[in-house]
This record gives structure tokens, C-alpha cells and sequence, in this order.
């Protein structure tokens, strides 16, 4: 006759083997994902590093003019393309004062380097040779001895608004007030660059191609206002699995006694354990 006692006892050590076992198979699973994810991290940083030391050596050899290398060095490592961009994208009340924001800075950055460029053109050391002339008149004071004792009035000259100087005439004041403000910011970061070349050919490309790089980026600004994005749909009713962790392997039975499996695997047979599973 079969002893009750002994049967719910070996069902029992049955049972807490059962979970003893799983609990092992998770332990092992879990250390099998950190070691892998381990092993994805390295690889990232591995790939960071390998793509950090390729950057690195791209940016000292470029292009076979030194005015585009100066220019890309000017773009990629300056706050002009930042500075722009913010200003630009901050007029958005009407399209009008966008387009009067860029049309002041491309003035701005011709203006700017057109006489530094007849500068370089024609020597910074330009001997004045010319005689002065100056011609006397009848009447006494014309003569350069007279002292004159008379109190003259000062005709006080009204300073120009060097917003209006740099203005274009029929542009949105807006963005014309925006645009000088911001250009006050990048024009001598524009001029310490511009002012390293000093061959013709590498003056011109480097005028010519921030005009057009400068205007190509402003369309740039431009397509990226207008995109809507779609925010994500809102995820409601949505009720976390209190079975599954957040590896997803679920979580072990937890209500075994530590000392009670430590008990029972004292005494326990793994080869037979395993027979009577199978």
C-alpha cells in the first residue's frame, strides 16, 4: 500500500526541484543577456572610436583649393550656421520677413568682403604719392596764418542708424533689424577667416561658394519649417504585465523558502532528478 505521506512528500520534492530548476535556467538566461548586451555595448563603442578616428583624419585633407578648405573650417567648426539658423527660424510670423532676413545677411556678407578683397587686390601698403593743391581765396581769413577770434558754431551732424545703412530698400524692416543683429555676431569670425588667404584664386572661391552655401542653407531652413511632424498616438489602457519583467523572461516563483531549497539540495540526486523529469 502506498504511504500517503511519502507521496506528498515526493511530490512536494518534485515540485521544488521543478522550481529550483527554473529559477537556475533564469539565473543562467539572464547572465546569457548581460553578457550579450555587454558584448553590443563594446562593439558600439568600438564602432564610436573607429568612426571618431575616420572623422578625424577626413577633416585634414578635403579639397584641392585651400579657399574651400577655409570655407568648410569657417561652416563646420563656427557658430555662423547656428547663429543663422536660429535667426531665421525665428521669423515666423510672415514668409516676407524670412526672406528679408536672408537677403540682408548675403548683402551684408558682400559688402563685408568687397573691400577686403580690393584690399588684398591692391597691397595693404599703398604709398600716397598724389600732390594736394590748395588753392587760396581773396578773402582774409582764407589765409592759413589768420587767427580768428570769433566763436564759431558747431554744425552737430546727425549720425546715420547703421540699421539703415545696412538696410535694402522695400525689405521687411523685421528682418532686416534681426539679420544686423545677428550679423554684428558672425561678421569678424567670417572676416578672421577670409583674411588667412591671400591668393586670388582661393579669395574668389571662398566668397563665391559662402554666398551660395549660405543661400542653400537658408532653403534648407526654410523645407524644414514647413514639415509637420505627427506626434505619436497617445498608448491608453494599456496595463503592464505584473508576470513579466522587464527582460521578459518573466519573474521566478519566489515563494520556496531559501533554506528549504538549500535542505532539499543537500540530500537530492541530480542524475536521478533528472531521470525522473525525462
Amino acid at each position: 500500500m502506498i504511504d500517503r505521506n511519502k507521496l506528498a512528500e515526493e511530490l512536494l520534492l518534485r515540485e521544488n526541484v521543478r522550481r529550483a530548476i527554473r529559477l537556475i535556467s533564469v539565473k543562467n538566461r539572464k547572465q546569457e543577456l548581460k553578457e550579450q548586451l555587454d558584448e553590443v555595448r563594446l562593439r558600439e563603442v568600438i564602432r564610436a572610436i573607429m568612426v571618431e578616428g575616420q572623422s578625424a583624419v577626413a577633416s585634414v585633407a578635403k579639397h584641392d583649393s585651400t579657399g574651400i578648405n577655409a570655407l568648410e573650417d569657417l561652416l563646420k567648426n563656427t557658430n555662423v550656421l547656428s547663429v543663422l539658423e536660429t535667426g531665421y527660424k525665428s521669423l515666423t510670423t510672415d514668409r516676407s520677413q524670412r526672406e528679408s532676413y536672408k537677403n540682408h545677411i548675403l548683402s551684408g556678407v558682400q559688402k563685408t568682403l568687397a573691400p577686403e578683397e580690393s584690399r588684398k587686390e591692391a597691397g595693404e601698403d599703398v604709398e600716397i604719392t598724389e600732390e594736394i593743391d590748395i588753392a587760396l581765396g581773396d578773402r582774409p581769413e582764407d589765409d592759413p596764418d589768420f587767427i580768428s577770434v570769433e566763436e564759431e558754431e558747431e554744425e552737430i551732424e546727425e549720425e546715420p542708424d547703421p540699421k539703415e545703412e545696412f538696410g535694402l530698400n522695400g525689405e521687411d524692416k523685421t528682418g532686416r533689424n534681426r539679420a544686423f543683429t545677428d550679423f554684428q555676431n558672425i561678421e569678424k569670425v567670417i572676416l578672421t577667416a577670409f583674411d588667412d588667404l591671400d591668393n586670388p584664386e582661393d579669395i574668389s572661391l571662398f566668397e563665391e561658394y559662402l554666398l551660395k552655401n549660405l543661400a542653400l542653407y537658408f532653403e534648407k531652413y526654410e523645407g524644414e519649417l514647413g514639415v509637420d511632424v505627427e506626434p505619436p498616438p497617445v498608448v491608453t489602457g494599456v496595463q503592464p504585465d505584473a508576470d513579466v519583467d522587464a527582460s521578459g523572461l518573466g519573474s521566478p516563483e519566489t515563494d520556496i523558502p531559501e533554506f528549504a531549497l538549500e535542505e532539499v539540495l543537500k540530500h537530492l540526486n541530480v542524475d536521478d532528478v533528472i531521470e525522473n523529469l525525462l
